[in-house]
């Protein structure tokens, strides 16, 4: 019998896989384990929680996918929220469907559930197809997104359009085109830059606090402290995409404003003063390192001060 989560997804014929499943079973909660790596970073515990009662009242509709390993345990393979409802329930035993298959084919399955998630949000979505992509290519993340400008650069002419028929693009176009939710143009223009962000937003992002157009705004905000700020208020108060803009927009004038002088005039001249006289007296012109550093540094100083003066006129 095929497996139900890989018929659904359409993506058979990308891994050429075929996988068989045994019928439903009953095994032991506790002998359930994680894989060492998840797709799903985030999950929203109130979610799990509407889960669990539902499951408590109509039970377990979708067994867990797992896969056996040499140890007796069962490795999760697909159904992680469900397994945390579970738990949350105190569950002795749960059903599951047990599928024979390699560590590589179980990764491809976690992260084709998790993209498939109508509750996926920008963030998660955007590394999910990374991480994917990574798999299927055997590449680093930076390679995938080197290759993606490049076949950016020929499907605008800017190089040579066989690029985007070699095996690697081709692999890029159909995954895209088998997950139907963006193309690999929008994935690079849009979805990318998403990783450039700063740590507070990306984490915002990722347990599906903010909106991606929200976040991208309040990125602009260099200052971290007020950044944090305007961040919490936008999600604790649910802030329009409007409203954040105009906090963002005061924000960064405050940035921009220059800071007044903690001197006075009058006090750098003084200093000006003692620095000739000291001039007069040193010896350090018996110490040419020392004595290149500091006509290097009073012609940086004659320079500013001469660039001042042609900006007054």
């Amino acid at each position: 019998m095929k497996r139900t989560l890989e018929t659904m997804s359409n993506l058979d014929t990308l891994f050429g896989s075929n996988i068989e499943e045994a019928p439903t079973n009953l095994i032991p909660l506790t002998s359930i384990v994680r894989p060492k790596t998840q797709p799903r970073r985030y999950f929203d515990e109130e979610k799990i929680q509407s889960l669990a009662e539902s499951i408590s009242d109509v039970g377990l509709l979708e067994p867990i996918v797992v896969r056996k390993l040499e140890n007796g345990t069962y490795e999760l393979v697909a159904g992680e929220r469900r397994l945390r409802a579970c738990q949350n329930l105190q569950k002795q035993e749960v059903p599951v469907n047990i599928i024979e298959c390699n560590e590589t084919q179980a990764n491809h399955i976690r992260l084709i559930e998790n993209l498939q998630r109508e509750d996926l949000n920008t963030y998660e979505e955007t590394t999910g197809i990374l991480e994917l992509l990574t798999i299927l290519l055997k590449k680093e993340e930076t390679e995938i997104i080197k290759l993606l400008h490049v076949m950016h650069d020929a499907d605008k002419g800017k190089t040579p359009q066989n690029v985007l028929g070699n095996p690697e693009s081709q692999v890029i176009q159909d995954l895209f085109k088998k997950l139907g939710k963006i193309t690999w143009q929008s994935f690079l223009t849009a979805r990318v830059p998403i990783l450039k962000l700063q740590g507070d937003i990306k984490e915002a992002l990722a347990k599906g606090e903010i909106e991606y157009t929200k976040a991208l705004a309040i990125s602009k905000i260099k200052n971290d402290t007020a950044r944090t700020e305007v961040l919490q208020q936008a999600i604790d108060e649910k802030l329009s995409l409007s409203k954040i803009k105009e906090l963002v927009e005061k924000s960064v004038t405050k940035e921009s404003v220059p800071k007044v002088p903690t001197y006075q005039p009058k006090d750098v001249t003084i200093r000006f003063g003692k620095v000739n006289k000291l001039l007069k007296d040193t010896d350090i012109w018996d110490r040419p390192q020392q004595a290149n550093q500091l006509v290097k540094y009073l012609g940086q100083i004659e320079k500013l001060l001469m660039s001042a003066s042609n900006t007054d006129v």
